[in-house]
């Protein structure tokens, strides 16, 4: 029984180092793929909710994936004539972070603003979930339960970005590359 039970053991804790490299794995080939696509822009609309009342409903939205380095991605995020949104993808030792830097129009930041989270275990290449933190639980309560998803097309010619909340649908936007990215 003994040798059963220490084996059982020793058998999880093999496992989990590959579970672990192969969830650091994703969220490092996600950046990078990120990376790659520095320079481009992205412009779309807001698809849900669709019944209007959403406050970017009508409005066009453009995201610029820029200021890319080995360990942060910015990409601003334009709702019409508002600039006042950034996301920004963090290396961390633990994987990748997602924040929400807001300002206002003289570069102060907003009373909410670097709100977000870090990666899941359950993400890919192409897409990565970001579980609210507990600054932003704090800062904002009723995004306790946050979760955003940005994701990329294999081909890198469609960007969206999703949020959930209490587990369901809050928010998507559907964009499209419409400038190439730097090379």
């Amino acid at each position: 029984m003994i040798l059963r039970t220490t084996a059982i053991v020793l058998a999880s804790a093999l496992a989990l180092p590959c579970n672990a490299a192969d969830t650091n794995g994703a969220r490092d080939a996600f950046f990078a793929n990120l990376g790659k696509l520095c320079g481009a822009v992205y412009e779309g609309a807001s698809v849900a909710p669709n019944d209007g009342g959403e406050a970017f409903a009508g409005k066009k939205l453009v995201a610029t994936i820029s200021a890319c380095n080995a360990g942060e991605i910015r990409i601003p995020f334009a709702v019409g004539e508002d600039t006042s949104r950034t996301w920004i993808v963090t290396r961390t030792p633990s994987g990748l972070t997602l924040q929400h830097d807001h300002r206002h129009a003289d570069g102060t930041p907003d009373a909410q603003t670097m709100y977000g989270g870090a990666a899941g275990s359950n993400g890919s290449a192409i897409a990565q979930s970001f579980h609210a933190d507990a600054y932003t639980a704090k800062l904002i309560p009723a995004a306790a339960t946050n979760v955003w998803t940005l994701s990329v097309s294999p081909d890198g010619l469609k960007l969206s970005y999703a949020l959930d909340r209490d587990g369901k649908p809050r928010f998507r936007a559907e964009l499209v590359q419409t400038r190439v990215p730097n090379r």
